[in-house]
């Protein structure tokens, strides 16, 4: 199938490891023209090199980080007619350690950065009549669970696709959800617990994954490729999970 992104110029940002690499390199291979955000130099020009994609340093912590990151792009690749939101962390791990301070911080790694973004690309998006948006959620912003920060935050990106969608169709633009699984990849989160609690991991895959083994980055960037083709064009405002039937959602 042909994906019609040949010589799109698409922007991941996050992608310096794990799925944002991932999913940089799948674009690579459609022949777009690919740019990364990442705040870290160094593992910025790796990814860079390991992706061929072209590397953009960018704090995206505030509007004007996201802003000159943003500038900076459609300096190195023209108007931006893809854009995957891919950053994000957690803040907190529950209640008990979960206040004003880390609701806001899950709020700036994972909402702001993504709306912000959205914003400044559509505005080209609208004008040429074609663009694709694209924002890494979580199973936990479909469901209840995780750090209840994180949980919130991913919980508010989808709700911000479904209304964005909604608004910019008629435009010819989508702008649609990935909320992936578990997954692991070499430096996340699920890799550490690994190493340091095997036992326990052991016992959440056995519980908690139907396929008893993790996700994988590529699977995740298989969909969000998709997502960001030509044949897409129907899907528009859906949050798809990639989570192996991890989720529990009747939605």
């Amino acid at each position: 199938m042909d994906l019609g992104l040949a010589g799109k110029a698409a922007l991941v940002t996050g992608a310096s490891r794990g799925i944002g690499l991932a999913i940089a390199r799948a674009l690579v291979a459609e022949g777009a023209r690919v740019g990364i955000i990442a705040r870290g130099p160094e593992a910025l020009r790796t990814a860079a090199a390991e992706s061929g994609a072209a590397a953009i340093s960018g704090d995206l912590s505030s509007e004007d980080g996201c802003r000159a990151a943003f500038l900076a792009a459609v300096a190195e690749l023209g108007e931006i007619e893809v854009l995957v939101n891919n950053l994000g962390g957690r803040s907190g791990s529950n209640w008990g350690d979960t206040g004003w301070a880390e609701l806001r911080a899950a709020m700036e790694t994972n909402l702001f950065p993504a709306a912000t973004l959205s914003r400044l690309a559509l505005e080209g998006m609208r004008a040429r009549r074609w663009g694709r948006i694209v924002v890494i959620s979580s199973l936990f912003g479909r469901e209840s669970g995780g750090a209840p920060a994180y949980n919130a935050a991913k919980a508010a990106e989808i709700s911000m696709v479904t209304s964005l969608a909604r608004e910019v169709a008629a435009k010819g633009v989508t702008v649609n959800c990935v909320a992936p699984g578990s997954i692991l990849f070499v430096g996340g989160s699920w890799e550490r617990r690994m190493k340091t609690d095997p036992n326990s991991i052991k016992a959440f895959v056995a519980h908690e994954l139907p396929r008893l083994f993790f996700g994988t980055p590529e699977e995740v960037a298989a969909v969000v490729t998709f997502l960001c083709s030509e044949p897409a064009s129907l899907v528009n405002g859906a949050c798809i999970a990639v989570d192996g039937a991890q989720s529990r959602s009747n939605l």
